[in-house]
C-alpha cells in the first residue's frame, strides 16, 4: 500500500477514478454552458454581462483545465474500449494507460499557447 493513502488500487483503478472525475467535471461544465447560453433568449444584455466576466486570466486557466479533462476523458475512453473489445486488452491495459498519459501530456503541452496565450499577454503584456 502506498504511504499516506488508504486507497489500495493500482494504475487501472486510478484511471477509473480519473475517468469518473473528469466525466463529472465535463458534465457540470456543459450544464453551466447550456444555462449561460440560454440566458441570451431571456436577456441579451445579461448574457453579454455574463460572457464579459469570462474574459479574464483565471477563466483561461479553467478553460485549460477543461481541455485537460476532455482530452484525458477521451483518450482514456479509447483505452477502455480497447480493453473491453480487444482480446489482449486486459493484458496490456497498464501499458495502454501509460501511453494515454504520455499522449495526454504532449497534447497538453501543445495546448498551452493556444489556450493560455491571450491570458499570458494580458497579465504580462505583449
Amino acid at each position: 500500500m502506498p504511504a499516506g493513502t488508504l486507497y489500495r488500487g493500482r494504475e487501472g483503478m486510478w484511471s477509473w477514478v480519473a475517468h469518473r472525475v473528469t466525466g463529472v467535471l465535463i458534465f457540470f461544465f456543459l450544464f453551466v454552458h447550456v444555462l449561460d447560453t440560454a440566458l441570451v433568449r431571456v436577456s441579451p444584455e445579461d448574457y453579454d454581462r455574463v460572457v464579459s466576466t469570462y474574459k479574464n486570466p483565471i477563466v483561461a486557466l479553467l478553460e485549460y483545465g477543461l481541455v485537460a479533462a476532455i482530452l484525458f476523458h477521451a483518450l482514456n475512453g479509447l483505452r477502455i474500449i480497447a480493453v473491453d473489445f480487444w482480446s489482449k486488452g486486459p493484458r496490456y491495459q497498464k501499458q495502454m494507460l501509460w501511453s494515454v498519459v504520455g499522449i495526454w501530456v504532449v497534447l497538453m503541452i501543445g495546448a498551452l499557447y493556444p489556450v493560455l496565450g491571450h491570458a499570458f499577454r494580458e497579465v504580462f503584456g505583449s
